[in-house]
C-alpha cells in the first residue's frame, strides 16, 4: 500500500518550488497534485493522456474544448487527451489532484 497525506504534499510541493507534484507513478496511471494561486494563469497545454482533475480546495473556472463550468471543493472534471483545457478566474487558491492514464510523461 502507498498512502500520502495532502499537506505534506502540499510541503513537498512548495519546497520544489512548482505548480506540480507528481506523487505515484505506476504502469498504468500516474497522480499529482497542481497548485494554482488565486488570480495565477494557468499554463498547460494538451496532454497525450486522459485525466481526471478533483478538486480538494479553492474556487475557479475550467474550459474544456469549447465547454466552460465552475469548479470548488469536491468538483471532478474529466479531460479527453489532446483536448485543450485550462483553469481561469481563480478566485481562491486552487488544489487538485490530477490523475493521468496512462501516466503522464
Amino acid at each position: 500500500m502507498k498512502a500520502f497525506r495532502l499537506e505534506e504534499l502540499e510541503i513537498e510541493r512548495a519546497t520544489n518550488d512548482g505548480a506540480y507534484l507528481q506523487f505515484l507513478r505506476e504502469r498504468n496511471m500516474s497522480v499529482g497534485l497542481y497548485a494554482l494561486d488565486a488570480g495565477a494563469g494557468d499554463p498547460q497545454q494538451p496532454h497525450g493522456q486522459d485525466e481526471v482533475y478533483f478538486v480538494v480546495s479553492g474556487r475557479a473556472s475550467i474550459t474544456v474544448g469549447m465547454e466552460t463550468t465552475l469548479v470548488a471543493r469536491g468538483s471532478v472534471v474529466y479531460v479527453p487527451a489532446g483536448v485543450p483545457h485550462k483553469f481561469h478566474h481563480i478566485t481562491e487558491d486552487l488544489r487538485v489532484l490530477v490523475v493521468f492514464s496512462p501516466p503522464e510523461g
